[in-house]
């Protein structure tokens, strides 16, 4: 894509901001690549459409007056999830967006550009795409819905007037968008966004404020009995004077200090016009209409004031989050030009840092434009990363260091295993549970398969395999490190060895799933195979000579030497149900010691067996089962990068 395009479509008023790409690929992107495109002559433009009698669609401030205006609407959006009708008002207004964009040029068909457009925080997902499917139908260029809370973080991040970093992205930031009919807040930590209601789900916006300072000015108007009369036939004309009382307010509390001076007046002049001659309004600000709009009772807020509602608001979103709490709060929307609106932030969360950005009415289109940027620069990444898993290299990686990892494991395991199933199997053995020492092979070859299953011996595993991984994670990192450096990623996000120390953390090689027991069938076996040749070699003679007692088994065994020979004695032994008196005078002690004197040689014979004997097929089976829990780390980081590209 070569253009991004992002619209704030708001319930009073909506903006568009546009995103060009350097024209040098290496060209660095800075905020101020970013246009607020003008809509009928104004960057800010209302949100109003009007189907005049000729069949003509206007849009904006001139839908509001338009003397022949078949139908008029205002204030659509925040209608959208409980009226049906609204959808048709959106899809309307849009049309008419889309009509001015190409009429000046800023939208060209045929270029690569796509559309991301803001929606609440609270809309779910169905509702996210009906939406989106509006524009779709209008013809606009490839659209996507972004909440407006996240859009306004990402243009928060990419203000370096803010300096906020990717290190305030690490940590919980709360983001309130103070809208004309809502107030939107969202939580964001470690770039997972969770959309929190006001208490009651209370409807709270700016517009409140600019129904009071309109009706305190139209009961103070000489013309008031005329002016409610063409609001009641004209909503538009209304929702114009709303819009102008909008205004007049950020001015005032943008410079509240100047305007509070003597001889300022903040004050302005509407000439309606409507059925007759033009009446004349005039808005006005001062400390003691300021006063009122904050503190004042609203019939829309069953009596209760501005303030009032806000904190009990924040209060409500601070019992909710159930994080830590939020060491950055992001104000946007036109009403944070408000300094008070800070310092009530401030009361609630007062060990936050509350920001907002030099013109926060914009915040959201802007950071809806670099959104599709940044998805994009995610899509390369992405892209890059998965030729690397596509790639043998991960594979060629680990199996170089494969023989290492079967050293590790016989180290680590042939003493647990002696421990934990050749003297259990012994112990059944002497008791008379296993009658013939013909059945200890298949005994014990149970018992070490059911150990090997165990969550103690796959624990055993982590610290030597997560020692074994860091070699193949500094190999690794040669791969990874040129991918960050191409998509300006920090080299860390790719660095597997970084997570390979942290418990807590979900996306780390988990070593106890490094060995999955199916996948080592063959290693088991030559456990198995050395240990029943050291320990019942002879036909069982090992497993129970040695010693006072092997004096007297020993003397057993001669005669049946003398009897049978050898060969055929070691056969019988083998499957003699020796009596367990017999058994009883091999002492467990004795066993214990004879297992540790063949601790090394077991070791020693496992090493030659899986050296000279190993099975190339498993290899690659081990192999690939570690490679691919290496490429799932790997996805997993690469998803969680939007957050410091954001």
């Amino acid at each position: 894509m070569e253009q991004f395009y992002g619209f704030d479509l708001g319930d009073a008023e909506s903006a568009i901001a546009l995103l060009k790409k350097p024209e040098k690929e290496d060209a660095p992107l800075t905020s101020s690549a970013i246009t607020i495109l003008p809509v009928q002559d104004a960057r800010s433009f209302i949100s109003a459409y009007a189907r005049l009698s000729s069949g003509a669609l206007v849009i904006g401030e001139q839908a509001c007056y338009a003397p022949d205006a078949a139908v008029r609407r205002v204030r659509f959006k925040s209608r959208f999830l409980t009226d049906p009708a609204a959808a048709k008002d959106v899809k309307s207004f849009a049309a008419g967006v889309l009509g001015v964009l190409r009429e000046n040029g800023d939208l060209i068909a045929g270029d690569e550009s796509c559309f991301y457009i803001g929606c609440p925080a609270g809309w779910d997902k169905n509702t996210r795409e009906l939406y989106r499917e509006i524009f779709e139908q209008l013809g606009y260029p490839p659209a996507k819905i972004v909440s407006e809370s996240r859009a306004a973080l990402v243009c928060a991040c990419q203000s370096r007037h803010l300096q906020v970093g990717y290190d305030i992205l690490s940590r919980p930031v709360l983001v309130v968008d103070i809208g004309s009919s809502t107030t939107d807040f969202a939580y964001i930590t470690e770039g997972k966004e969770v959309s929190l209601h006001t208490a009651g789900e209370v409807f709270l916006g700016g517009g409140i404020m600019d129904e009071l300072l309109l009706e305190h000015s139209v009961s103070n108007s000489p013309n008031a009995v005329r002016i409610r009369e063409v609001f009641d036939r004209s909503p538009a004309w209304k929702s114009y004077c709303e819009f102008a009382a909008r205004r007049l307010k950020e001015q005032y509390f943008s410079d509240e200090e100047y305007w509070s001076s003597p001889g300022n007046e903040c004050s302005k002049t509407i000439m309606i016009r409507w059925d007759g001659a033009p009446l004349r309004l005039k808005l006005t600000v001062n400390a003691t209409v300021a006063a009122l709009l904050l503190g004042g009772p609203s019939e829309v807020l069953e009596g209760r004031s501005f303030h009032d509602v806000f904190q009990d608001s924040l209060r409500e979103v601070r019992r909710s989050i159930e994080g830590p709490m939020p060491d950055l709060l992001f104000l946007t929307g036109g009403v944070s030009r408000l300094s008070v609106i800070r310092d009530w932030c401030r009361e609630v969360f007062p060990d936050a840092v509350v920001i907002a950005g030099a013109e926060p009415e914009f915040s959201v289109a802007r950071g809806l434009a670099w959104c599709g940027k940044i998805d994009e620069d995610i899509r390369a990444f992405k892209a890059d990363v998965t030729r690397l898993i596509s790639s043998p290299v991960i594979e060629q990686i680990v199996e170089k260091h494969m023989e290492e990892l079967y050293r590790i494991a016989a180290d680590t395991l042939v003493e647990p295993i002696l421990e934990n199933a050749a003297l259990p199997v012994f112990d059944r053995w002497r008791s008379g549970e296993i009658r013939r020492l013909s059945d200890v092979n298949s005994e014990l070859q149970e018992e070490i398969t059911s150990y090997l299953h165990t969550d103690e011996a796959r624990a055993l595993l982590v610290q030597p395999v997560t020692q074994w991984l860091r070699p193949v994670a500094a190999e690794l990192e040669e791969y990874t490190m040129p991918i960050c450096q191409r998509h300006g990623v920090p080299y860390g996000a790719l660095n597997l060895e970084s997570y390979l120390s942290l418990s807590d953390i979900d996306i780390q090689v988990d070593a106890r799933d490094v060995f999955a027991v199916n996948e080592i069938t063959w290693l088991i076996d030559t456990i198995i195979s050395v240990l029943v040749g050291l320990l019942c070699g002879g036909g069982g003679v090992a497993l129970i000579s040695g010693g006072l007692p092997g004096i007297i088994a020993g003397a057993f065994l001669s005669l049946l030497i003398l009897l049978l020979g050898k060969d055929r004695m070691q056969k019988a032994v083998l499957h003699l149900d020796i009596p367990v008196p017999m058994r009883r005078l091999v002492p467990k002690n004795h066993f214990r010691t004879r297992l540790t004197s063949l601790t090394g040689e077991v070791k020693e014979n496992l090493a030659k067996s899986l050296a000279i004997d190993k099975n190339d097929d498993i290899s690659r089976r081990m192999a690939g089962e570690i490679s691919s829990q290496i490429e799932q780390c790997l996805i997993k980081m690469a998803e969680i990068v939007e957050v410091p590209l954001g």
